[in-house]
């Protein structure tokens, strides 16, 4: 029976030759494993690049992987306990390495039962120096450096290929709780990963549960914008809500995915109008605001007035905030300038006609006055350059008004933002109603978002996903889309979004994104003990929907920035509310940065293109630049996990998922189809009635 010590010498296979805080170079003895090692006890393949050794010191023992391997041509080494007399000193071929330190494994002693646990920390506590000795972990070491036995991590995801398939275990409220980006070429085996996750951890927690409870109280919700992810589920029906464009197939447990226009906030209202900032954004949501609140008949003649002529001081601020090139700029500017003050003076001619005694008075007065600074400046039919003064001296004689006339009406309690339900085919004539005047100046403005907004009501493939019939209540959508209390009727919600017209596509997932995140801020909230309700939010294709931009020109101005800007804020601050992101995208270079900086946790398969490469290495915050080059070459369910979720980067062999339950995102098999091995009957007709709604019985 062999002592420590002797046991300890048996693992011995080199000594340190240099070292620096990035690199250390390793002298391997002569008698060192050449393929295969048998010192731990154990076979195993040694030496292998990204292969784990430890280096031991008065800290515990360092914990590095394996960068390169090969010969140099050396004086021959004097081996302990040998005279090597007679030979001659020629250049003699040494095998070495060079490793990168990675962390630190300690033993931990307990004070109970003299039993002895091995504890993996990230960072290095002492390095080596020269002369150290170079060892082959044990088993059981190698078992706490991807931590194995790490009681904290209670879901398998993988084996590790490059330490005796030992398993690669994770603790869901790292990976989770902090945002993942599972990362990766199409074929890699991304979507499998994704789809494993969820399946695993919900495996776990019912086998942790022991029957104690029908079904985890766990929440993920999927955005798959290819609908593949249905047959990765299908084998659990009573687990999984399947939202889907109309028509779906109740049979199937189909549900029509719903998102009324009346959730949208008055952010959202704008950016799927295009209204433009100065008359039509603030009409807008003023029309919002009011069918909302329902406040619509016997309004007084004076707030109509200030709601104009507050609209009016709006355009000047957005004009005095663009800067003198709108007032004092080309001759076309000016003139532009010139006539919409004539048409202010002309309004509010007409709006003075209406009105009684000083309110009267007031309105003829500032017209006045904007009409003698129009004058002030015209020559002919143009204008010369206005002043800055002169502009200001309008926005102060409109604010007159306003400060002066109070609108209670609009000081109701409910906002543009307010989820309540109102007939949204409304929103256009009404618009059209708060814009109508003698002068016709904000008509104008107004026309051209009135025909949008019919456009949208009136398009039947949008109507399917955003109208308003079959009544709907919001308690009953977040039932549906979050789920139930105890997630009695299921824990993941797979929203399909491959047919919901491309117009709406990105407003409907930045607003089931804000929708989820606010609730969640607002459950918080309202839990006596301030606790979040955990959920997981995965967006699948994520580089579709949060693809790079800039938000340096304010408020979005189009669907896609505003469904960037969405998921932005998800990322900041969704983990204080218990919502966790899971982002999966085979173009980590087109994603937000802002996104990708706030995942904690990735996932990385196979990634060729070297703008995503490069990408990935600045991201990521390890000393990790052996593992990142296998990422070109890496087979399909090999990827390198790294990050919060584990304390050194480790290269693991995912699970595999059987046929059924693999989302349906195969390749498409050509040879089959074409010599007929797999019949693809043809439908057009059916296809057609389905698509178009049109042609049933024909």
């Amino acid at each position: 029976m062999s002592s420590p010590i002797e046991r300890l010498s048996e693992l011995v296979i080199g000594t340190v030759e240099s070292i620096s805080s990035e690199e250390i170079r390793v002298l391997l003895d002569l008698d060192a494993p050449q393929a295969t090692a048998l010192n731990t006890g154990t076979p195993m393949s040694f030496p292998r690049i990204n292969s784990y050794v430890l280096i031991p010191n008065e800290a515990g023992a360092t914990v590095a992987y394996v960068t390169w391997i090969g010969i140099e041509r050396s004086p021959y080494p004097k081996r302990s306990g040998f005279r090597d007399f007679g030979l001659i000193d020629l250049p003699f071929p040494l095998r070495k390495m060079s490793l990168t330190p990675i962390g630190t494994l300690t033993l931990r002693r307990e004070r109970r039962g003299g039993s002895s646990t091995y504890e993996l920390s990230r960072g290095v506590v002492a390095f080596p120096s020269v002369g150290d000795q170079i060892l082959i972990p044990t088993p059981e070491q190698i078992a706490a450096i991807v931590g194995a036995k790490d009681q904290d991590r209670r879901v398998r995801i993988g084996s590790s290929p490059l330490a005796a398939g030992t398993a690669i275990m994770v603790d869901p409220d790292k990976i989770f709780g902090r945002h993942v980006a599972v990362l990766g070429n199409t074929g890699s085996g991304k979507s499998c990963s994704v789809a494993g996750l969820i399946r695993w951890s919900l495996d776990a927690a019912q086998a942790a549960a022991r029957g104690a409870i029908a079904g985890p109280n766990a929440r993920f919700i999927v955005l798959d914008p290819n609908g593949e992810y249905a047959k990765a589920f299908a084998d659990k029906p009573d687990n999984v809500r399947l939202f889907r464009v109309p028509p779906v197939d109740n049979g199937k447990g189909e549900r029509p995915l719903r998102l009324p226009a009346w959730l949208w906030n008055g952010h959202e209202w704008t950016a799927v109008s295009f209204a433009r900032p100065g008359a039509q954004r603030p009409l807008l949501l003023q029309a919002l605001r009011e069918l909302k609140n329902g406040a619509l008949e016997g309004t007084p003649r004076a707030v109509i007035v200030r709601r104009y002529l507050h609209s009016y001081r709006l355009m000047i601020d957005a004009m005095l905030a663009d800067g003198a090139t709108t007032y004092a700029g080309s001759a076309s500017n000016r003139r532009r300038c010139g006539e919409l003050l004539d048409n202010m003076a002309a309004d509010c001619a007409s709006f003075g006609e209406t009105l009684d005694g000083d309110q009267r008075t007031l309105v003829e007065e500032i017209g006045a006055a904007i009409l003698e600074v129009a004058d002030s400046r015209r020559s002919g039919d143009w204008f010369n350059a206005f002043s800055v003064q002169d502009i200001e001296s309008v926005r102060s004689r409109l604010q007159r008004f306003v400060d002066q006339v109070e609108d209670a009406f609009s000081a109701a309690q409910l906002t543009e933002d307010a989820p309540i339900p109102f007939n949204v085919h409304l929103l256009p004539e009404h618009l059209e109603r708060i814009a109508a005047t003698e002068g016709g100046a904000l008509a104008g403005f107004v026309t051209t978002l009135g025909i949008r907004l019919r456009g949208i009501m009136a398009d039947p493939r949008l109507g399917q996903v955003v109208g308003s019939e079959p009544a709907l209540t919001f308690d009953a959508w977040l039932d549906a889309i979050i789920g139930t209390d105890g997630s009695s009727n299921g824990q993941v919600a797979i929203i399909d979004l491959s047919l919901v017209p491309s117009e709406i596509v990105h407003v409907v997932v930045a607003v089931l994104g804000r929708l989820i995140f606010e609730t969640l801020q607002r459950y918080r909230r309202m839990h006596p003990d301030g606790k979040p309700l955990p959920t997981t939010l995965v967006l699948e294709e994520a580089h579709s929907f949060v693809r790079r931009g800039s938000n340096e020109d304010g408020p979005a101005e189009n669907p896609a920035q505003l469904c960037r800007e969405a998921f932005e804020k998800i990322a900041r601050e969704g983990r204080k509310f218990g919502l966790g992101l899971m982002l999966s995208s085979q173009r980590p270079s087109e994603l937000s940065p802002t996104m990708l900086a706030q995942c904690n946790t990735f996932l990385l398969h196979r990634i060729v293109n070297d703008l995503d490469q490069a990408l990935v290495s600045r991201l990521v915050p390890d000393n990790v630049a052996g593992l990142l080059k296998e990422l070109p070459s890496l087979p399909s369910r090999q990827a390198v996990l790294l990050g919060w979720a584990t304390p050194i980067p480790l290269l693991v062999e995912m699970d595999e998922l059987p046929e059924a339950h693999r989302p349906q995102s195969s390749d498409p098999d050509f040879w089959a189809v074409w010599t007929g091995t797999s019949s693809r009957a043809i439908d057009w007709r059916t296809l057609v009635h389905r698509w178009t709604g049109v042609g049933a019985g024909e």
